[in-house]
């Protein structure tokens, strides 16, 4: 179970609520996913800069977790970094984005991911803007994009009761 921030119906961020953990097999996960979102999300790859279909989305609203649709940040925290990836200087609700040092590729370094389905999101460094100066950079790949005129369309059932 993990305590976490998610829409209502009303399409209200509320929360916590307390919810399962999604946890799949890789045949489950190789379903529901293209294979670039499996390759980002449950093989922590990494998409070429410049190239998600996310970065240079400019548009009111909330990005969520293309793995299990878990509200992740919101426009109004992303940023243009100059990196090649869309960035943003906070998630959307403290607790949906879980964060684990990686030392990989001989670099130590944070690494973000959802809090619900554990999928690869990026990483976070701490060269961002105020208010946090915070930079959480992801894949569009591990990211959906969902309108500010749709979010109650994100509503978890979980949270009905939550107004």
């Amino acid at each position: 179970m993990a305590l976490l921030h998610v829409f209502n119906s009303a399409g209200k961020l509320v929360g916590p609520v307390e919810l399962l953990k999604l946890a799949l097999g890789d045949d489950e996960w190789r379903r529901r996913l293209t294979p670039e979102q499996f390759r980002v999300l449950r093989a922590s790859g990494t998409e070429r800069p410049f190239c998600g279909t996310l970065l240079d989305n400019k548009k009111e609203g909330v990005y969520t977790c293309a793995g299990c649709g878990l509200p992740l940040f919101a426009s109004d925290s992303k940023f243009n970094s100059g990196t090649g990836w869309p960035s943003f200087f906070q998630p959307i609700a403290p607790g949906n984005v879980a964060e684990t040092r990686d030392d990989s590729h001989g670099m130590a370094r944070v690494e973000i991911n959802c809090a619900r389905c554990d999928g690869h999101l990026g990483h976070v460094f701490p060269d961002g803007p105020p208010p946090t100066r915070l930079r959480f950079c992801l894949n569009s790949e591990s990211l959906h994009f969902t309108p500010s005129d749709q979010l109650a369309s994100l509503a978890e059932p979980a949270a009905s009761s939550q107004a």
